[in-house]
């Protein structure tokens, strides 16, 4: 097992030597501001059996959590998804069925509300193939699947069964190590079947009360290692680059902390804290909810990217099934829609397209969508500068089942929002430490491409749109589940005793014309 602790701090955070603290046996931190990463990586052997099976039949798994608070997001940590949980997958074999794979999500991730939080039978029945139109990923995934998650309970609970009680890891701190996931702001999840090494890593944008205060005890065993990092990251020369710098150590190896400075071509990168964007749906939704992207004017200015790069405003949908899109309506050409809409055109889409399926004939999750926005000219007046730009994106409900309350809950979680720049052609975007791959929509571009992330400006990031359903509770009222069920079938009932009194009819009437024809001839 390796385990890998990185804090990062601002530039402009002050810091003392006495908050971290190196010993031969463990090392402390005390008041520390900073984001965090946690990554722990385990080889198959020290994995659950119904892990290493499922692994075992995969040639890539990748899950990716987000929380649906609004956080700060700062270098090298600045790629996003949308709140949820997302899960990239490639079987082993092109032709194999991997009921396991759902039967291990459902018992990882529990029940929401009383219903499973993962819908899932097969992937090839419940997960959609993305259009992944660039090569620059040779190991991006097959399948995707999404579903609304808000809390990761089931998840913390299913290591402190398995993975803490098979390894005893020192009482409670493999227990407490889970525990702290819950207030994590993004959780992912890799397994390469080229390495057969999976790692957990967690994210921490921002420090609890009072800063990070911890021990890091050195590996009970030697086979094991715990490495150490104290950084801070600034823009490198190369607008493509990210340089950092600060104190590395290797826990119970390293008698002191070794400084360090090294900098490295990045795909994503920081915007200012004020390139902002919300989110909406205007009121009343219906049954044709229209989305609001509105966005800051800082975040309308063009990225610190390379001179001779182009660069374009994108948004990316993540809808469940219970919305959708009209692949027709918004892919088409015609600019009178696109500029009442400010969208530039539709770049990408995938999952369930069908107009007319209720959302329980509906057998894959969802659809993603990939737009590039309209963006207001450079050259703008102090008035127009004042004012924010919103971009909208027309959607439509699927019948929903009916409830004993008349109404049901259609959460839509925030899409992300971003620049997209072409890099220079000699750029090498290498593989960095703090790399992260297979986003959803990072395959849906080249393979120099730069990304500036604009940050969600609110509390939740997940909107929640009230649906009308049919009411199964009896009471009073017309319109109750029994009286229209009733109803329809009286109508399906007269109907057809209609058409069947029509064609007696027209029988009878050829019937007595043919009988008078013959009396005529006979005369």
């Amino acid at each position: 097992m390796k385990r890998r602790v990185t804090y990062v701090q601002r530039p402009e955070t002050p810091f003392e030597p006495q908050q971290a603290i190196l010993s031969s046996s463990a090392l402390s931190v005390h008041g520390l501001d900073a984001a965090r990463e946690d990554r722990i990586t385990f080889g198959l052997e020290d994995l659950p059996e119904e892990l290493r099976v499922v692994l075992e039949q995969s040639h890539e798994l990748r899950l990716r959590w987000a929380t649906e608070r609004s956080y700060d997001a700062i270098a090298p940590f600045t790629s996003r998804v949308s709140p949820g949980l997302h899960v990239h997958y490639t079987p082993l074999a092109a032709d194999q069925s991997s009921e396991g794979l759902c039967s291990l999500l459902r018992s990882v991730f529990g029940t929401e509300n009383g219903q499973a939080a993962v819908d899932c039978t097969r992937p090839e029945d419940s997960f959609i193939t993305p259009p992944l139109l660039s090569t620059r990923f040779a190991a991006s995934a097959s399948l995707q699947y999404y579903t609304h998650l808000p809390s990761l309970q089931s998840l913390v609970g299913f290591i402190r069964r398995t993975a803490c009680h098979q390894h005893q890891v020192g009482g409670t701190e493999c227990h407490e190590r889970a525990d702290s996931l819950l207030t994590a702001d993004t959780v992912d999840v890799d397994y390469d079947s080229i390495s057969h090494t999976l790692s957990i890593s967690g994210v921490w944008t921002s420090p609890p009360d009072g800063g990070w205060t911890e021990v890091i005890p050195k590996p009970a065993s030697k086979a094991d290692q715990v490495e150490f990092g104290l950084l801070g990251a600034e823009q490198g020369i190369e607008p493509e680059e990210i340089k950092m710098g600060g104190l590395l150590a290797v826990v119970g190896e390293d008698k002191k902390m070794k400084p360090t400075m090294f900098s490295f071509p990045s795909r994503h990168h920081p915007l200012p804290s004020d390139a902002t964007y919300t989110v909406s749906f205007t009121q009343p939704t219906g049954l044709h909810p229209i989305m609001s992207i509105t966005m800051q004017r800082p975040s309308l200015q063009r990225p610190p990217a390379p001179e001779d790069a182009t660069c374009a405003l994108h948004t990316y949908l993540t809808l469940p099934s219970s919305v959708f899109g009209d692949q027709y309506q918004l892919g088409t050409t015609d600019p009178l829609f696109l500029q009442s809409h400010n969208l530039a055109a539709l770049r990408a889409h995938a999952g369930e397209m069908d107009l007319e399926a209720p959302d329980w004939a509906v057998q894959r999750w969802g659809s993603t969508w990939l737009f590039e926005l309209a963006s207001p000219v450079a050259q703008m007046d102090d008035a127009d500068g004042a004012s924010n730009w919103t971009a909208t994106i027309p959607l439509h409900l699927r019948y929903l089942p009916p409830s004993e309350t008349g109404h049901k809950t259609a959460h839509v979680p925030w899409p992300v929002v971003f620049w997209a720049c072409t890099a220079e052609d000699g750029t090498k975007m290498g593989v960095n430490p703090f790399d992260r791959t297979n986003l959803g929509w990072d395959g849906l571009f080249g393979p120099r491409t730069m990304f500036y992330q604009l940050h969600p400006k609110t509390g939740r990031l997940v909107e929640e749109i009230d649906v009308p359903v049919l009411k199964l509770q009896a009471g009073q009222g017309l319109f109750q589940a029994q009286n229209i069920e009733l109803g329809t079938s009286l109508v399906i009932l007269l109907g057809f005793l209609w058409v069947l009194w029509r064609l007696v009819r027209v029988a009878l009437f050829r019937s007595g014309q043919g009988q008078r024809h013959g009396h005529e001839k006979k005369e």
